[in-house]
This record gives structure tokens, C-alpha cells and sequence, in this order.
């Protein structure tokens, strides 16, 4: 019965739980070993991380239910002043007077709220709250089949991506414009005015390169030298990189099981194994079949999401699917193109699969939201959604 309510929302659900489940198995084995006297301890019980993860999911399941049993349609009347108050705590997060036991900068960037025992990405639950905000704003309007429209719709995303680059925090900030596009050509918006929206951004992409910070510059220019075949970079700043893709290599077909895995990866010492690079560490333990169903769970997780949309007769709804899928849709690509040397290194997560609380949660809340879109995607209103003429 919860099945058939649920409609194809039920492989969004089981592709999020299957994600997170190997996600934990990954964040256990990218621990690292204890050696004593040149001897490897053996591994006893979870690692410290992989326990946390398993309580972040429990708290995150509650969450998403709680999120399921939210009317999408009354939280659409919310849409804005949880937008805003996102954009509070983003500005909040900016402020120089702030002391670092409230708002301690990691790698570089002001990102996180220091709760005590948890800590709080405002970012990620701004990806919420523009979704809503851009479902609640198209869902009876022609206006974005204008380039005026478009400009409107350009002021909305623009507010959160400018905060978040001032953190700074790029890769989180890329992740809005796709998600906007989604949403866009879901509520009708004309496909040549995109277009030439995305042929201007990509003239203009190179003269942004003076304003990248060095750090970003140097990831950019470790990319290209490995595209060139440069290796003098290999112990320098393409060392995360290079030592990821050595790990997917050494995965083979089937993987090298717990053990070897574990050790491997002690000894490569990949950075953010746990966070960014968990792929890296699931292809190891796995191998090739391993990533392929990773991957493949991702992209069921999409399809349950737009398969939702196809299927809900409200406006807000379709909008609010369409939106969660373009921002797991593209977290995913980026991550993927990180792990394989195909993208730079700016820190983006694998969804439901790397460590971390606050992703992780808003993850589910998406789950949550999805699923009670498809439960009430029975549409009673007799107004024509985005107007289309």
C-alpha cells in the first residue's frame, strides 16, 4: 500500500538508503589503520566515522519522514521567508566579528556553524529553500519565457551562489545553476534563450579566471598539466587527484576486499577519502561493479525524482522534484569527474555517500520532500500551471 502511494518515488527511496548503506562501508574502510612497533593492529568493530554516519542516518531518516508528511503545497507559502533566512546565515557566516568557536574557517572557507556536538553547513539547506523559492515563484507564470523573466529567475540564484563563493566555496556554489536550469526548462521556459544564456557564460567563463583565488587556479592548472601528460605536478597539487585515480586502478573488476583495501589506502594517504574522494575508496574495496552500482543507484535516485515530476499534476511539486534532481544530478557528474581526473578538485561531495551530517540530512529532506510530492501529486486546483500560452 505505502508502495503504490508512493508511485516511483519509491526508487528515489530505496536508491537513497542503498547509497547511504555503501557510503558507511566506504567511510569504514578509508579509516586509517593502527600500527604498533611496525605492526598493523587488526580491524575490530565500526570505525569512529562510519559509527557517526550510521547516527547521522538515523537522525536524517527521521527528518525525511517528518518531511513526508509535510503538505508541499502549504510549505510553498513558506518559500520565501525560509529563502531569506538562509541568506541570513550565509551573511551571518561572513561576518569578521564572529569568533572562530561559532564560525571556525576550514580549508580556507568560512562554510560551517559551530553547533557544539554537530556542525551546521547553512549552504546546504539553501539548496532547499531555493528550490521552494523557485517552485513557488514559477508555478503560475509565463514571465521566464522572457529574457526579462530570465532575470528575475538570474537574482534568485544569484543572491546564494554570491554569498557562498565569498565563503569561499565554489563547487557548492556551480551546483545552483544547474539546478536553476532544470527547474527553468521544466516550467517552460524557451530553450534558445538558455541557450544563448549558456554560449554567453561560456565567452565570458575565461575572463572570471583572474578572479579565481590561487588555490583554485593551481587546481585548474593541475588538471590541464595532466591532460597534457605533466607529471611534475604528481607530488604537488595533482597529488590527490593522482593518488585517487591509482586506488580506482588498483580496484580492479571486483575489487580488493576489506583488508587490502584498508591497507592500501593507509599507505597511498588519499586526503578526504571519507568526504571527497569516497569514491576512490568504494572502487578499492569493490571494484569497477562496485562504482558502477554506485553510480548506478545515483542515477535511479534522478530518474525516481523526474519520474515523480512526470507524474504530480501540481505545479510546486513538479518544480520542487525537478530542482532536487538537478542538484543531485550535477553534485554527482562533478564528483565522479573529480574522482577520475577529468574535473578539478573544489570539493564537492558524493550525495548520501560521503561523510557529513548536514548533506547527508538535507539529502533525505529531499527524499522526504519527493515522496510527499508523490503522495499528494493528485493536483485539485483549476488553474493552469506556469501559464503556458
Amino acid at each position: 500500500m505505502v508502495i503504490e502511494r508512493l508511485g516511483p518515488a519509491w526508487i528515489t527511496v530505496l536508491a537513497a538508503l542503498g547509497l547511504t548503506l555503501i557510503g558507511i562501508l566506504a567511510i569504514d574502510t578509508a579509516q586509517p589503520l593502527r600500527i604498533t612497533a611496525g605492526v598493523i593492529e587488526p580491524t575490530t568493530g565500526w570505525a569512529p566515522r562510519a559509527s557517526t554516519q550510521g547516527v547521522f542516518l538515523v537522525i536524517a531518516l527521521c527528518v525525511a519522514g517528518v518531511c513526508t508528511l509535510l503538505n508541499h503545497r502549504r510549505i510553498g507559502a513558506l518559500a520565501w521567508p525560509f529563502y531569506f533566512a538562509c541568506l541570513g546565515l550565509l551573511i551571518f557566516l561572513l561576518l569578521p566579528f564572529i569568533p572562530t568557536s561559532i564560525v571556525r574557517p576550514r580549508g580556507g572557507a568560512r562554510s560551517w556553524i559551530d553547533l557544539g556536538p554537530l556542525n551546521f553547513q547553512p549552504s546546504e539547506m539553501t539548496k532547499i529553500a531555493f528550490v521552494l523559492a523557485m517552485a513557488w515563484t514559477l508555478r503560475y507564470t509565463s514571465e521566464h519565457r522572457t529574457f526579462k523573466g530570465l532575470a528575475r529567475t538570474a537574482v534568485i540564484a544569484g543572491l546564494p551562489i554570491a554569498l557562498i563563493m565569498l565563503q569561499p566555496d565554489l563547487g557548492t556554489a556551480m551546483l545552483f545553476v544547474p539546478s536553476l536550469f532544470f527547474i527553468l526548462i521544466a516550467a517552460g521556459a524557451r530553450l534558445r534563450h538558455l541557450t544563448i544564456v549558456v554560449l554567453l557564460a561560456c565567452c565570458f567563463a575565461p575572463a572570471a579566471y583572474p578572479l579565481l583565488l590561487p588555490h583554485q587556479k593551481a587546481r585548474i592548472n593541475g588538471l590541464l598539466q595532466q591532460i597534457a601528460g605533466d607529471t611534475s605536478a604528481n607530488q604537488d597539487i595533482n597529488m590527490q587527484s593522482v593518488t585517487a585515480q591509482r586506488l580506482i586502478g588498483a580496484g580492479q573488476v571486483t575489487g580488493l576486499g576489506e583488508e587490502r583495501s584498508r591497507t592500501l589506502q593507509h599507505f597511498n594517504a588519499l586526503p578526504e577519502r571519507h568526504n571527497d574522494m569516497v569514491l576512490a575508496s568504494i572502487v578499492s574495496r569493490f571494484g569497477l561493479l562496485g562504482g558502477l552500482l554506485t553510480v548506478g543507484l545515483c542515477l535511479l535516485w534522478v530518474l525516481g525524482a523526474l519520474w515523480t515530476a512526470g507524474v504530480c499534476e501540481d505545479p510546486i511539486g513538479r518544480l520542487l522534484c525537478v530542482g532536487a534532481a538537478g542538484f543531485f544530478f550535477a553534485q554527482t557528474m562533478v564528483n565522479i569527474g573529480m574522482n577520475l581526473g577529468l574535473l578539478p578538485i573544489i570539493g564537492i561531495t558524493l550525495p548520501l555517500v560521503s561523510y557529513g551530517g548536514s548533506s547527508l540530512v538535507v539529502q533525505w529532506m529531499f527524499v522526504g520532500l519527493i515522496a510527499g510530492v508523490a503522495i499528494r501529486r493528485k493536483s485539485y486546483e483549476l488553474r493552469r500551471s506556469f501559464e503556458w500560452e
